[in-house]
Order: structure tokens, then sequence, then C-alpha cells
């Protein structure tokens, strides 16, 4: 077969069809087009793309296994270090991860390991009837905050050494960010149902509506006999830019926005929970959350959708795949602009008017980018006299999130950045014994496979001192 210098394309739904839908846009290799793909890989000795991978997955091995043609043994290979596979193969960076490493990628296009990974995974889980079997257990109890990629992965690695693992989590779904924050157009709600009950044929448990420093403490886990904590709470308290207007009604944190839309299935015809019919709405923001709320919102019936951000294309921080998918959908990018303030209906006469206080306008001033700031990035210096206003009927805030300051309130001992990220040493200690933590929770917003890593560091780091306390 003829070496082919480009990665095989991801089959995907046409533009002016998904973007009227929430089915999942990109649509999986085939098996033909997976063998083909894996027959790209040169097996390198020394494995750079491993490096690449936060939660280690043996990269040449399980493509190895695709180049026989054997799926099932790629899975057993991916699923030795990494317990959300089908997810990971979906949402995770792959283009600066693992395939940024890809020796083939110096001269050509690298191997397409993530989507590799996703087609693996898919075909297991349609078609393997072999559930995972949970391991004898130790006899030692550990307690999970949190059912996000963290979360998941620290009680996935722990429950195979035969750990009694309960995740507490703290919605009614478990999967944290995984199902409330990614629409179903990208990561489908069956694909991290599906992970879940994996990790619950292990031996996990799962309990949901269970507010960690509310319903019970992490003083209290540790009464009721858990023997260590890993916290992997994420950061879900919004960011705002603090200008007027920002309490107008159709204003949205993007979290609020996506988890209505996710959880709570505003996405019906005839939604209990609506949130928008129609209209413009402006997205403020550049990352990957602010294409996620721009493409929802169009899904959710809006008439045009902009995503406002204050620097250009080139800094434009989220995956340039979301961004092509947003741009073929018809999202209006308005770059080097940024908001100033939000403009509302006011009927002073009667405030009682159910139109007083909507949004109408978003008001924005140009922007030119100047000297790098502190992370190498140029920064937006706003244009004298250029201000302008953008007529829209809701706006999204999509510019970050930080961790919800509750666990630390509640709990003694527990220290925190000015950012509000919980402190935590290499291994994902805290300043508390018995307690890590990892993910959102300590970076503030951050990749899912990075959460992963964390939680994988933690787990073997809990695993090593729950058996030193064994040995004393």
């Amino acid at each position: 077969m003829a070496f082919d210098p480009k990665k095989h394309e991801m089959p995907t739904q046409a533009p002016e069809v998904r973007a009227h839908n929430f089915n999942e846009v990109a649509l999986g290799y085939t098996a033909e087009i997976a063998f083909e793909e894996a027959q790209r890989c040169l097996n390198c000795k020394n494995r750079p793309c491993v490096t690449g991978c936060p939660v280690n997955v043996s990269i040449p091995d399980f493509i190895a296994k695709l180049k026989e043609k054997d799926i099932e043994g790629a899975y057993g290979v991916i699923s030795k270090t990494s317990s959300l596979p089908a997810v990971c193969g979906r949402v995770c960076p792959q283009e600066t991860q693992c395939e940024s490493k890809c020796t083939l990628g110096i001269k050509f296009e690298p191997v397409g390991i993530g989507r590799l990974e996703r087609f693996v995974a898919d075909w297991h889980n349609a078609n393997s009837k072999e559930a995972a079997k949970a391991p004898e257990s130790n006899g030692h109890r550990v307690a999970i905050v949190g059912s996000g990629p963290s979360g998941l992965t620290c009680a996935g690695d722990l429950a195979k050494k035969g750990y009694e693992v309960t995740v507490f989590e703290a919605l009614h779904t478990a999967g944290g960010v995984l199902v409330y924050g990614i629409p179903e157009f990208r990561l489908p709600k069956a694909i991290v149902a599906k992970e879940v009950e994996t990790l619950k044929a292990l031996g996990v448990r799962i309990e949901t509506n269970v507010v960690i420093g509310r319903t019970l403490t992490v003083d209290e886990l540790f009464e009721t006999g858990y023997e260590a904590v890993f916290i992997g709470s994420g950061a879900g308290l919004p960011n705002f830019m603090n200008i007027p207007g920002e309490s107008l009604k159709g204003v949205y944190s993007a979290n609020e926005f996506l988890t209505r839309s996710n959880l709570m299935k505003a996405y019906l015809d005839d939604p209990v929970t609506p949130i928008m019919k129609g209209g413009r709405v402006a997205v403020v923001g550049g990352g990957n959350v602010a294409m996620d709320a721009a493409r929802t919102a169009l899904r959710l019936g809006a008439e045009h959708v902009y995503i406002v951000y204050r620097r250009s294309m080139e800094e434009l921080p989220a995956r340039r795949e979301e961004v092509e998918h947003a741009m073929e959908e018809g999202i209006d990018f308005r770059l080097l602009n940024n908001p100033v303030e939000i403009l509302g209906y006011q009927n002073e006469s009667d405030p009682r008017d159910p139109k007083n206080g909507f949004v109408t306008a978003l008001r924005c001033i140009r922007m030119e980018l100047g000297e790098p700031d502190a992370r190498g990035r140029r920064r937006p210096v706003p244009i004298e006299g250029s201000e302008f206003e953008l007529p829209v009927d809701t706006v999204i805030m999509a510019i970050g999130t930080s961790p919800n300051p509750l666990i630390k309130a509640t709990t003694k001992g527990l220290e925190v950045n000015s950012h509000g990220g919980i402190i935590v040493s290499e291994t994902g200690l805290t300043s508390r014994e018995a307690v890590w933590a990892g993910g959102d929770a300590v970076t503030g917003a951050a990749t899912v496979i990075s959460a992963m890593g964390a939680g994988k560091l933690a787990a073997k780091s809990i695993d090593e001192y729950i058996k030193s306390k064994e040995d004393q």
C-alpha cells in the first residue's frame, strides 16, 4: 500500500444539516479507514507520542494491534491506563499532546491517534459482551468528590487495585463537566454513561445529589471510615467581566447556558426550562467553551450568533477543529472587539412590564494588539473612539471559571491560592493529610485529559500512602 502523507479525514455531518440538530458532528472512522490509518504509524522505538499523553496510553502498542485488525486487543492496551477512552478520543486536544510528538508529523501529518482511540473504544462498546469484573476487595475505602474526568479516573485506577471507592456527585447525573459542560453534538451523553457503567462494574459506587460541604463534609467522610479523600470538584464558579448590564435578563454564564441545555433538556421542542427561541446571540470569549455555547445557541434556534473576542484569530485559544466547525456552521466571528457594556430595554413608566430589563445590544470597543503579556500573547489595547453597538437579545459570558469555594470554606487545613485553586504537591496531596485534589479544582478550567492525568497521579499516591500505613 502506498504511504499516505496525510491522516485520513474524519467523516462529519454536513454543516447545513448539523447546525440544526444535536447529533454528533464527527461520525467516526469506519473499520477500513481505521486499519489504513494505523498503517501510517512508524512504531518508533523511543515512543515520543506516549510522552505527550497525560495518562500514558501505550499508543504504539494499541496501534500495532489495529494493524493486526485485533480491535479488542487494542482496547485492552488502552484501558490499562485510561478509564475514559471513548471520551478522550472525542474531546482531547491530541494536536497539542500525543500527535504533536508524533515522528511522522515532522515531515507529514501525524498519525490520527485520537481518531483511532475513538474508533477502538466505540467498537468495544458496541461489540463487547463481556462486562468488566470487580477485583477482590483489599478492605480499604476511598472517597472521591466529584464525578468529572479527574474523579472518575482516580476512582477507576483505585478500583482496579481493589479499593472500595465511592464517588460523590452534587448533580443528579454522573459525569461532571463531561455531561453538563460539553454539548451532545461533541460528546453524546450515552458515551459518558457507558464509561460510568464500566467503572461501576469495577466496583465503583456513585452517589448523586450529594454536595460535599453541605450534605456531607470532608471531616464527616473520614468519620464514616474513609481512609483517603480525592477532591475533583472542578471549577464551576463562572467569571464575569463586571461591566454594566450583566444583571439584565438574557445574560448567561456559559456554565448556566450549557447546563440548562445539557441536563435540563432545553433543546427539546417544548422544553420545561427554555433558554431562547430565535434572536441574536453574542458569546464573549474565544475558548472551547465559547465555541460550545455559540454552536449550542445556533442549534436552539438563534437567528445569528456572534463570537466576540478581544484578540485575533491567531491568539484564539479554542481547538482549530472546533473553530473550523463553528465557521462552517455560520458562526460570525467578531475579533479584536471587547465588550464594555450590555444595554437593555427599560420601560421607566411601568417597571412591571415583562420586557423591562431585557438585553437589547452589546456595546463593544475595537482593539489592536500591542506588546506581549506575561504569557507571550500580544496584549489587546483599546482604540480610542471606536465604540459601537451590536444588536443582540442574548449575551453569554464564556470567559473562564474558578473553583467553587464551598469545599475550602467547609474543610479545615485546606490551603488555596489567590485564584481559589487548591494547592497541591507534585503527587496531588493537599496541605491536609490524606486529602488529595486534582483537575480544575486545582488548576482552574483546563482540558479533560489534564484532569484525568491528575486523577491518575493522585490514585498512585493514595495507593502508596495507604500501603505505607499498612506497613507501620
